[in-house]
């Protein structure tokens, strides 16, 4: 059965006009391919609705898009099981670098440091790998827990994994492993080899039977993808604007290799943590996508 798309009236005020909520009541690929048509900018959705302009509104009812009155589209999205509650969305940026600290003083390394990665995450080209996704990996290795997620190797090739990020597959990997053996250098040598092991472990994600510390920091690395619904096509959505310079026929090429990829690792998460965490949504997730690409 196809999903219905809602819409309410527009009547919130913002940005000089009136906005409706765009939402499903069962899939969230046929929203976003509504949105698609009617031309509304992917930067419009927010977890589990579009923000429509009162200029669009007409063109998404002549589209297919029923309207209702408010309460019933809340009503209705709640009924689908796709409202994102406040704890599952993504956080913002300016919450993520009030977090941040708390992760950093487990380390007990200098400021400079710490200003300098917080720097580095914060460019300007960067919509998903940046200090959310920093934050998100760390959370992550909270919730899987144990010795290898705590310690110290583990938590500092979390900070580098992305340092350094400009959309090259397999380089930036590299260039944030390299950027690791130089700001690293008062450390250990024998810490200082294992960060750097670890950040180039999440060019692949693919960690030897027993890296119980691989294991660790690439099921971190990938706890977005067993997100609720809502958060993973923000996230998805933000991918792709890290690659707004590729077109769509290419980005679709390339993403639906990424997720085949993914979907091929068996498992996808190696710790137990992870497994029970993210598994079942993960897969979820990337088959969803998968067939949107395809579509």
């Amino acid at each position: 059965m196809a999903a219905v798309i809602l819409v309410d009236p527009p009547r919130w005020p913002a940005h000089g006009t009136l906005f409706s909520h765009l939402v499903t009541d069962s899939s969230l690929n046929e929203l976003h391919e509504l949105a698609a048509a009617i031309g509304v900018s992917p930067r419009a959705f927010d977890h589990d609705h579009y923000d429509l302009p009162q200029r669009l509104y007409e063109a998404a009812v002549t589209a297919g898009a029923v309207p209702v009155a408010a309460d019933e589209l809340v009503r209705r999205l709640v009924a689908s099981g796709l409202r994102v509650r406040t704890p599952d969305r993504t956080p913002t940026r300016a919450v993520a670098r009030q977090r941040l600290p708390e992760h950093w003083t487990r380390l007990g390394l200098h400021h400079e440091l710490y200003v300098e990665l917080v720097s580095r995450w914060s460019e300007p080209h960067r919509h998903y790998h940046d200090v959310r996704h920093l934050l998100a990996t760390l959370d992550a290795l909270d919730q899987i827990g144990g010795e290898a997620a705590e310690s110290r190797h583990v938590q500092l090739a979390a900070w580098f994994h992305d340092a350094v990020y400009a959309g090259v597959a397999g380089q930036d990997e590299h260039d944030s492993a390299e950027l690791a053996r130089r700001m690293l250098s008062q450390l250990p040598v024998r810490t200082v080899s294992e960060v750097v092991r670890l950040v180039l472990l999440t060019a692949t994600h693919d960690p030897e039977p027993g890296d119980a510390a691989g294991e660790a920091l690439c099921d971190a690395d990938l706890s977005v993808l067993g997100s609720v619904p809502g958060r993973y096509d923000v996230y998805v959505r933000d991918v792709r604007l890290d690659y707004a310079d590729v077109d769509d026929e290419a980005w679709c090429q390339g993403r639906t290799a990424v997720l085949s990829s993914l979907l091929a690792l068996d498992p996808l998460f190696r710790t137990p943590a992870g497994a029970g965490l993210w598994s079942e949504r993960a897969h979820e997730n990337l088959t969803r996508e998968l067939a949107r690409w395809k579509a």
